[in-house]
């Protein structure tokens, strides 16, 4: 058995050592072996709309400029100065044809050539004037652009596996092509960065948490019966450590106040359309709800009337930080635009009524692990003997764990068996219906 993960076939049981959320070792070793040997995600392509826009992030650890060339091209660069290691971009968006070193002069393109250096001539004509440097890897899926520091790590596409499709669901919500929206979420927690991986996808906390938050909308719609929309979910294992947990068609809004009538009319006559482009029954799944996480730490949840995208940074074993955007449909109407920006602001967040539960939540786990000696496992055993696995059980987290168990140790633990999928959540992704196809959905 792991020393951090007690994967019980036969109660059956799953428990994480919680050393694994306080050790300095293990938060090395996640470095070394899955930080950098991951594809991660730095950013949106529709956060950089005109040439030469750049944004500056961190990811694992590095600081990255993330930018478009004068030519259009998507670009990752290391953001220091390749002569004595100043940050070249300091502020945290822009646009600029040159990027300067505030230092000693040097500047460069947003292509990551060199265009001048002051005193160029003091260093000979055969000295190599060298460009930025770059992360090993740089790719990108349906606008979703990713990064990683191994020069020998599978291709991004065969990296996603199953998640893939679900980034088709999420991007085909609009005709035009989904977008990020201005304005950032940027919010810490004293917590285990692997705490809110394991919250971003539980749906058995939700109505404990959040009652606030539930009781409010309740309050607005006159009645919610959550519990049939958690019974007709599934959690669903997509690969490489990814996973999913999905709801139903109609279950993305009915966790929000209810559109005005306008506004769902609208939202319906772009279903309808969507779904003479791609079929029925791809449409009903695309109007579900899924909260993602992309392993090891990008999340992607939509729900509430709106798409997060949100991104975990460790920053030592106790402390994370987070930045989240809105991926949104740049073509729907001003007033439904404004009733979805209500709702998703309302829930999500670090001034909305459900993401301050979360953080305090995850930080009273946090501090409870300092008597770990006493109480050292934490159980994730929720739907293991079930023959289908919900949303609110935890079948999302024992697939990161197992991933995660793998790669720090070395130890791959089969599979858990379960009934197959039925047919709503297998329904294919169709480029052109024809009036057949959609007839019969």
């Amino acid at each position: 058995m792991s020393q951090y993960v007690d994967d019980d076939r036969t109660m059956p049981r799953f428990r994480v050592n919680r050393r694994a959320m306080t050790d300095p070792e293990v938060f090395e070793k996640e470095k070394e072996l899955i930080f950098n040997r991951s594809w991660l995600y730095i950013g949106h392509e529709t956060e950089l709309k005109k040439p030469n826009d750049f944004r500056t992030r961190n990811v694992a650890g590095r600081p990255l400029i993330f930018a478009r060339d004068a030519k259009g091209q998507i670009r990752v660069w290391i953001n220091s100065c390749p002569h004595r290691g100043a940050m070249l971009c300091r502020q945290p968006s822009g646009n600029a044809r040159f990027m300067t070193c505030f230092y000693h002069g040097w500047s460069f393109s947003t292509a990551g050539d060199m265009v001048s250096m002051p005193g160029d001539a003091s260093y000979g004509p055969d000295f190599e004037r060298p460009g930025l440097a770059g992360p090993a890897k740089v790719d990108s899926y349906r606008g979703f652009v990713f990064v990683s520091f191994d020069h020998d790590i599978v291709d991004l596409p065969t990296y996603l596996a199953g998640a893939k499709e679900y980034i088709d669901l999420v991007s085909d919500m609009s005709e035009v092509g989904m977008e990020v929206l201005e304005g950032t979420h940027e919010y810490s927690c004293r917590a285990n960065w692997k705490l809110l991986v394991e919250n971003s996808y539980d749906g058995y906390h939700a109505m404990s948490t959040h009652q606030r938050y539930f009781e409010m909308v309740v309050a607005a719609r006159g009645s919610l019966d959550a519990g049939a929309v958690l019974a007709d979910s599934r959690a669903i294992d997509l690969g490489n450590g990814h996973a999913v947990a999905a709801g139903s068609a109609g279950s993305g809004s009915i966790f929000g106040r209810a559109l005005s009538p306008e506004a769902e009319a609208e939202r319906e006559a772009r279903f309808e359309r969507l779904r003479a482009k791609h079929g029925n029954a791809w449409v009903d799944r695309l109007n579900g709800s899924r909260n993602m996480v992309i392993f090891p730490n990008l999340v992607i949840i939509d729900l509430v009337m709106g798409v997060v995208i949100r991104k975990i940074d460790p920053i030592s074993p106790d402390y994370m930080e987070v930045t989240a955007w809105e991926l949104a449909p740049p073509d729907e109407g001003e007033e439904l635009k404004r009733q979805r920006l209500d709702n998703f602001l309302t829930f999500w967040g670090p001034g909305g009524l459900a993401s301050p539960d979360d953080v305090e939540a995850l930080e009273t786990c946090q501090r409870a692990y300092a008597s770990a000696g006493e109480l050292e496992w934490s159980d994730i055993s929720r739907g293991m003997h079930k023959p289908t696995v919900a949303t609110s059980d935890e079948f999302q987290m024992r697939t990161f764990w197992r991933r995660w168990n793998q790669l720090i140790t070395g130890e791959e633990l089969p599979p858990e068996e379960h009934e197959p999928l039925p047919e709503f959540w297998r329904a294919p992704r169709l480029e052109l219906a024809t009036e057949e196809s959609v007839a019969a959905g």
